[in-house]
């Protein structure tokens, strides 16, 4: 199970109990959490943004610890600046690809590491916000990729870097 801050409390405690403890530390007004049938209401509603918050500490930290604690890689922030700058669009582009991704997968990296990329895009489509958007980056035309995101109802949009044809963008709504 994949942990970020829209991550609701009750799922991870599901999955990860013994992060119960770090939640409770960071954020001790959640001790309720202990109570069964509160459980059940508070980690319902509640994500680890939200505890973050009661915690008064930052998010993407929080996460961070919940995620070492759980075995998972830390997320790394994105400097989404940046990687606006790296696709260009053109007229031929669906309007709802010039917005910022939510988020970033880069495919040609996780292929060097023996990771498949479309279990994670799979994991990330099902945390996309209203009007979100994935980015896929890689240095070829992923049509594995792509015909099964396709099968999933989802739009998807593809294009080459016309200054770098090693550069591929693949965008998944």
């Amino acid at each position: 199970m994949e942990i970020t801050a829209n991550t609701k409390l009750l799922d991870l405690l599901e999955h990860y109990p013994h992060l119960e403890e770090k939640i409770i530390a960071a954020a001790p007004a959640f001790k309720n959490l202990k109570n069964p049938v509160l459980r059940k209401t508070v980690g319902r509603l509640a994500t680890v943004e939200k505890a973050a918050q009661v915690g008064n500490i930052e998010v993407l930290p929080f996460v961070n610890l919940l995620r070492r604690e759980a075995g998972l890689a830390e997320l790394v922030p994105l400097n989404r600046a940046a990687v606006r700058a790296v696709y260009p669009f053109g007229r031929d582009d669906p309007e709802w690809v010039r917005g910022q991704p939510q988020f970033v997968v880069d495919g040609t990296e996780m292929l060097a590491r023996g990771e498949v990329p479309l279990q994670r895009v799979n994991e990330l489509l099902a945390q996309l916000a209203p009007g979100g958007f994935i980015l896929l980056l890689t240095n070829f035309t992923p049509v594995p990729m792509i015909e099964a995101v396709s099968k999933q109802g989802r739009q998807v949009h593809h294009k080459v870097n016309p200054h770098n044809p090693e550069e591929h963008f693949t965008f998944f709504k």
